[in-house]
């Protein structure tokens, strides 16, 4: 690789009414201002037609989003940075998000996902409804894969305001409040860094083995 090649990052999320999305969108942004080359992708919709047609936001989103191209397996190994975002179901991550985790096993066998650098942030209902379980249950993930985790922590004056050191999240009260001006500083710097941290460790492994 050359010196002067740009942090290759994929942001992959899901999102059912639009939150996360956001979020998604503020870190693709983010990424790409870092001078990072970026592939924002959703993974596959597991939920059924008639489901999703029950609500009328998550209706309105998927309509909105149908342009997003779907996350592939080649999006892991392309990426040199690779940032999950998830709303929480009962603490954890969304089935969608987990279940495009999980074809990537042959990846995981053939150590192509090691050493890649990984970052999570999610969204929430409710207050405190389960954003760092969900964030550490996604970070579990990156442990298997001998990936590199890197939070924000309290490495910037906006986490102190965010208040969330094991990644950007944010409470929608069931989907009413979208993230607010904190959040979205918060996500940007925690790409910053995401891609600020790949850049360093790329050049490093790059004049080691040159």
């Amino acid at each position: 690789m050359s010196l002067n090649e740009a942090v290759r990052v994929a942001v992959i999320y899901y999102s059912s009414t639009g939150t996360v999305f956001e979020l998604a969108k503020a870190a693709a942004t983010s990424a790409e201002k870092a001078g990072a080359e970026v592939r924002l992708r959703k993974v596959r919709e597991l939920a059924p037609a008639e489901a999703i047609a029950t609500n009328q936001g998550w209706s309105d989103h998927a309509a909105a989003t149908q342009h997003i191209v779907e996350a592939s397996l080649d999006d892991l190994v392309w990426a040199d940075a690779i940032m999950f975002g998830t709303p929480t179901r009962y603490g954890l991550p969304a089935s969608q998000l987990k279940q495009f985790i999980d074809t990537a096993g042959s990846l995981w066998a053939q150590g192509k996902l090691i050493n890649k650098i990984g970052s999570s942030f999610t969204a929430s209902g409710t207050r405190h409804g389960g954003q760092e379980t969900t964030i550490v249950a996604l970070n579990n993930t990156f442990y298997h894969w001998g990936s590199i985790i890197v939070p924000p922590g309290y490495a910037d004056p906006i986490q102190f305001q965010m208040g969330n050191p094991y990644g950007t999240s944010h409470t929608s009260s069931n989907a009413e409040v979208p993230p607010g001006e904190i959040e979205l500083a918060a996500m940007e710097f925690q790409t910053r860094r995401v891609v600020e941290i790949t850049a360093t460790f790329k050049r490093g492994r790059e004049a080691q083995f040159a």
